[in-house]
């Protein structure tokens, strides 16, 4: 057997040389064996294939570095809010100062790189990576949220901000999922097609829109055409939800003569800071000189700017002494009416009143502002703020002014009957536009606190009422179950806060957590897109 081996291999051997001789002859004649030539040739041939590597990895390095310096730069940029345009600014002042810094050809390859480095791409490709990763977590997502806004950029070109909030399985995500621009008409119809193509581009169904929150304009919550009605008509389990931000301003809309004193304090305002820029320079120079003034300016008040009023008002306040010197020195005919105007007591005790309130309404206005908040968070924000209303009046009917201390220290306290009555009018308002959204004690009781509330048939009922899908009678079943596991409890102790308990709830307790959590999660979404909302004061 061995022999029969050795033969074959012999054989085979015979026939490669064979083979070899008859018809690769000229790599013979080409490479000597065991010559000098043929050793040379070897290292040559070596030489250039290791050099040829070299370039090609010192390119694709270089590159490499130009892409992270891109990358890295245009971070920079996004994170300081800087447009596109900026990129290529930053580019040349980056290469001018390297170019004055040069001292030898050293740092030409360094200002080459920076030649390559492309900003705006950059900033494009990583818009697009973060988008993929918000359009992967809404395709996973049971259910998620929209908040929608529309408003016109500096160049007159309607922008439809479309937010979303869902749950990626570890934790509730508030995202920008797309701006939109809108050429023509913003009508209901117009928003809706925008709407649908997106979500037709990203494979998104509005199946799974559990809300959607809007600011309330006709476009948007018209009954026959608005973009809510048309959505309904689509995904009809979907809630549309005036943005409760929103409804609180307009609670405190002036209007009769508590307007006309805004809008005298802001001709002041207006007087000192807009009628020249001299004018300007030389009030800031008298307040920086005042060693009372506790501000360096006034603020500028705008309607759209929710929070300016309040800020704009108690600046004014702060800020008066100085405006009225200011207005003394100053040799324009209508600094002496502004001046005679800030010596009316009534009106001037308007003016604190109106700073005082419209400082606890910016108060509440940042509570409901920011990211995570529930339903029940803000149910009970609004609710508290209504009974404050109540004490407020109180206090200002009995002249305490335990909550006015403007008004009772620069006005000394004057009440008119026009500040009561405004403030039963924001109670009523209050009262009015957020009756509907009331949740029963029991249902807020349990979120906060599942080991509380008994397993009545009351509750059941209610909570049916909100979450129709809910089986009533598995609930009834598994809250005892629930409430009498040790578990259940340990964790309720033990976590960060009550999102955290039931992102981490057992499965075992379906039909307690899905509505439940859910409805944490999903039902409520406020509009962040508003900026304005989110201002705590307005600059010129």
């Amino acid at each position: 057997m061995s022999l029969s081996k050795g033969l074959k291999r012999k054989v085979d051997e015979y026939n490669i040389k064979r083979h070899h001789e008859t018809k690769h002859d000229t790599f013979k004649v080409a490479f000597p064996p065991k010559t000098e030539a043929r050793k040379r040739k070897i290292e040559a041939l070596t030489a250039g294939y290791a050099h040829s590597s070299r370039i090609l990895v010192r390119g694709l390095t270089a590159q490499q570095k130009v892409t992270t310096a891109s990358l890295k730069a245009s971070w920079v940029l996004a994170k300081h809010n800087r447009p596109f345009t900026d990129a290529e600014v930053f580019k040349e002042v980056m290469v001018t100062v390297l170019e004055e810094l040069a001292t030898d050809k050293s740092m030409d390859g360094v200002i080459a790189s920076v030649k390559q480095v492309s900003a705006t791409r950059r900033i494009e490709a990583l818009s697009d990576a973060v988008q993929g990763v918000i359009i992967k977590g809404l395709s996973q997502a049971n259910y998620f949220s929209l908040a929608i806004d529309e408003s016109t950029d500096s160049t007159d070109v309607a922008q439809l901000c479309v937010y979303v909030r869902y749950f990626d399985g570890k934790e509730f995500r508030e995202e920008l999922l797309s701006l939109i621009p809108l050429e023509g008409h913003t009508t209901g119809d117009v928003i809706f097609t925008k709407l649908e193509e997106l979500f037709r581009l990203h494979s998104l169904s509005f199946e799974r829109v559990n809300l959607i929150v809007t600011d309330g304009a006709p476009a948007m919550v018209g009954k026959h055409r608005g973009l809510v009605s048309r959505l309904k008509e689509h995904a009809p389990q979907m809630h549309g939800l005036h943005c409760l931000i929103h409804q609180s301003v307009l609670c405190a809309k002036l209007s009769g003569e508590l307007k006309e004193v805004m809008d005298k304090v802001m001709r002041v305002i207006n007087f000192v800071r807009g009628t020249s820029s001299t004018q300007h320079r030389l009030f800031r120079q008298l307040v920086a000189e005042s060693e009372e003034a506790t501000h360096d300016d006034l603020l500028l008040h705008n309607d759209v700017r929710w929070l300016s009023k309040g800020k704009a008002l108690d600046r004014f306040c702060a800020l008066l002494d100085e405006v009225k010197a200011f207005l003394r020195l100053s040799k324009i005919r209508a600094a002496a009416d502004h001046l005679a105007l800030l010596g009316d007591e009534k009106l001037m005790s308007n003016v604190a009143f109106l700073a005082d309130i419209f400082g606890h309404l910016n108060q509440l206005n940042l509570q409901l502002q920011g990211r995570g908040k529930t339903i029940v968070d803000m149910v009970e924000k609004l609710e508290s703020f209504t009974r404050k209303l109540q004490l407020f009046e109180s206090d200002i009917s009995t002249g305490r002014l335990l909550h006015f201390s403007t008004l009772k220290s620069q006005a000394l306290g004057q009440v008119t009957e026009l500040m009561v009555d405004f403030i039963k009018q924001l109670r009523a308002n209050f009262t009015s536009r957020f009756e509907d959204y009331s949740i029963p004690k029991d249902i807020i009781a349990f979120v906060r606190d599942p080991l509380t509330v008994r397993p009545s048939g009351d509750f059941t009922s209610q909570a049916k009422q909100m979450i129709p899908s809910l089986d009533e009678a598995a609930l009834e079943m598994e809250l005892i179950a629930f409430q009498t596991s040790s578990l259940v409890s340990d964790a309720l102790r033990s976590a960060e806060s009550v999102s955290a308990f039931w992102v981490g709830s057992s499965e075992e307790y379906s039909t307690i957590n899905v509505p439940f959590h859910l409805y944490m999660r999903v039902v409520l979404f406020f509009n962040e897109c508003d900026k304005d909302a989110r201002e705590e004061s307005i600059d010129a």
